[in-house]
């Protein structure tokens, strides 16, 4: 096995294709609700490949998202980020990223830069990404794991419907917080 290190304090992923195991990752969203409380969205059906270079900044990033996969745990809310008011699922069943520079920023963290697409819109986006180092399963496997955050406003991708309440602001927030773990494996193929 021909690895590299990061600074030398972690073993980095094999060069290679390496592929999200859904089964021990997420990607969630968190808006404000009544400029309060936290709601905290799941998507359920992903996928993303990792094409690590000879370094991580040589590598990159794409995942797809199914946009009608998104779960808050209410139904109703649900059925209303899936519509034409957010996500638009019906002209708009994927969000798309695709990396476009993977940078150092410190021993063990990274800022990637890339286009999100959502609803047909693009934007740059930079998600910070903190390295947490290779990993043997019970059985065997190798896995890298990964945790990224970014801050996006959800009215860049023309997700502007909101409703102003009678004491003053609005019931949704125009920022989402984005936190996304990844537990990578070798692609098979």
């Amino acid at each position: 096995m021909t690895t590299g290190t990061l600074e030398q304090t972690l073993t980095t992923p094999e060069a290679g294709t390496w592929v999200f195991d859904n089964d021990h990752s997420s990607i969630e969203a968190v808006a404000r609700h009544l400029m309060v409380s936290k709601v905290r969205g799941r998507f359920e059906e992903f996928e993303g490949t990792v094409e690590v270079g000879d370094s991580l900044e040589d590598s990159r990033v794409e995942v797809t998202i199914a946009a009608d996969s998104i779960n808050t745990n209410t139904p109703d809310r649900d059925e209303h980020l899936r519509s034409g008011d957010f996500l638009d699922v019906e002209n708009h069943p994927e969000l798309r990223f695709e990396s476009t520079e993977v940078r150092r920023t410190g021993d063990e963290e990274l800022r990637v830069r890339g286009d999100l697409t959502i609803r047909g819109e693009t934007n740059e986006v930079e998600l910070d990404v903190t390295y947490l180092g290779l990993h043997e399963d019970p059985w065997g496997n190798e896995k890298a794991a990964f945790a990224a955050q970014t801050t996006l406003n959800r009215e860049d991708w023309g997700m502007t419907w909101n409703q102003a309440l009678e004491t003053g602001g609005v019931l949704v927030g125009k920022e989402l917080k984005v936190e996304i773990n990844v537990q990578l494996q070798r692609s098979e193929s």
